[in-house]
């Protein structure tokens, strides 16, 4: 259906006359009454009754009037709508974040929420691997992770982040860090949860000569941090947890190349929405 031709159905329905709607819509009263004698073929149904009076809505008229007023509502509801997601005002962002971002990304959320209220931002946890599938795929503009980024996804460099040994606080930290580790029972994650943190702590393990054992895995960071909390036994961590350690957990920064690495945002394709997203975040970082 043209919305033009609603709106001069609209325009004359509401004089009640073809000169004055005339008038209003700036065109001939001949031309307005061709159009509307056009829409009435494609209606199939005489939609006024022209007299002295003016123009009188008929049965169909009076019918159909409702439907035209509610998709010309949307038409101008969709065209504001419209010019506010290419103002970068309006539209949605799916983020995702994994144990690198655990800190970060909430931040720069709400400071991105702050300045732009009417965009809808979903906030997934899932691993940085899934992060970049998902990015590729189109089904993710934006997340944080641990870089290097793959081919294909681009990245901004926004915070360092660091192995730390997390211990119940009764446990002094100890002097020789790589003797300690070396055939200690430890706690944690979940390898297929966090892969990229597994391949680190393993390379870190690499360096300093040491081989901890297993006591017991978890499938979050914060069971983790509560077994620690109870005692159970220590964890090397990210030091970025500290964020939702609990008081009875203290972290030691663990020193080695293979120690730190950087936490970035990754995208596939740039728009206003994303864009505007990375300056918060890059101004989170910098918190």
């Amino acid at each position: 259906m043209d919305l033009r031709l609603l709106r001069m159905f609209v325009a004359v329905a509401r004089a009640g006359h073809y000169g004055t709607a005339a008038i209003e819509l700036s065109i001939s009263q001949p031309a307005l009454t061709k159009q509307i004698q056009v829409l009435e073929r494609r209606v199939g149904a005489m939609l006024f009754v022209r007299g002295r009076q003016g123009a009188r809505l008929t049965t169909a008229g009076k019918a159909l009037l409702p439907d035209a007023l509610d998709l010309l509502d949307r038409a101008d509801a969709f065209e504001r709508r419209a010019s506010s997601v290419a103002a970068g005002d309006d539209g949605s962002l799916a983020i995702g974040f994994g144990l690198s971002g655990i800190q970060l990304a909430p931040q720069a959320v709400a400071l991105f929420r702050s300045r732009y209220p009417r965009v809808a931002v979903s906030l997934d946890d899932m691993s940085s691997a899934v992060q970049c599938e998902r990015l590729l795929a189109g089904t993710l503009q934006i997340g944080f992770i641990r870089l290097p980024a793959p081919v294909g996804v681009d990245s901004l460099r926004l915070r360092r982040d660091r192995l730390s040994l997390a211990l119940p606080s009764t446990v002094d930290p100890p002097r020789s860090v790589a003797a300690w580790l070396d055939g200690r029972p430890m706690i944690r994650l979940r390898p297929d949860r966090g892969p990229g943190l597994t391949g680190q702590i393993d390379r870190l393990y690499a360096e300093l000569g040491c081989r901890p054992l297993v006591l017991q895995e978890a499938a979050d960071l914060q069971t983790v941090l509560a077994l620690v909390a109870a005692g159970v036994g220590a964890a090397v961590i990210p030091a970025s947890a500290d964020a939702i350690a609990p008081d009875a957990v203290r972290l030691i920064p663990l020193r080695g190349r293979a120690a730190s690495w950087w936490i970035g945002a990754a995208w596939s394709e740039r728009s206003l929405l994303v864009d505007r997203f990375l300056a918060a975040a890059t101004e989170a970082a910098r918190t």
